[in-house]
């Protein structure tokens, strides 16, 4: 059973997750990755989010970053949101997306490629920090 699930919306958003697991591991963290699209599989996810035993939800995304607050939208669970550069706006536009949560669809938000200091707020919300 891990304690965070770490979601990237594509293969090209690995580079980001892997500076969040590398941070987790050192806690000693438990952590489940999966490349899962909110656009391109949204079953898959809807279900993954449903049976996840994880406490903590890490979604990495960039462009739109849609990710994190689908997720949000469907667990009581804290989101925490890494929007990812790489666009000609280097990220503005999936930081744009992950701070404009509607009420009651809250995402907490790291910086531009920040997974290290997601997976540093995951370790601080689970007490292990």
């Amino acid at each position: 059973m891990p304690d965070v699930a770490v979601i990237i919306g594509s293969a090209s958003d690995s580079a980001i997750a892997e500076k969040a697991t590398h941070i987790l591991a050192e806690y000693g963290i438990t952590y489940d990755l999966q490349v899962i699209s909110a656009h391109r599989d949204p079953e898959r996810l809807d279900e993954y989010v449903k049976t996840s035993d994880a406490t903590v939800f890490i979604c990495i995304a960039g462009m739109s970053a849609a990710l994190p607050g689908v997720v949000a939208s469907k667990t009581k669970k804290p989101v925490i949101g890494v929007p990812v550069s790489g666009t000609l706006l280097g990220g503005l536009d999936a930081l744009l997306s992950v701070v404009q949560m509607p009420k009651g669809v809250p995402v907490a938000c790291v910086a531009v490629d920040g997974g290290e200091n997601a997976a540093h707020l995951a370790a601080r919300i689970l007490g292990t920090a």
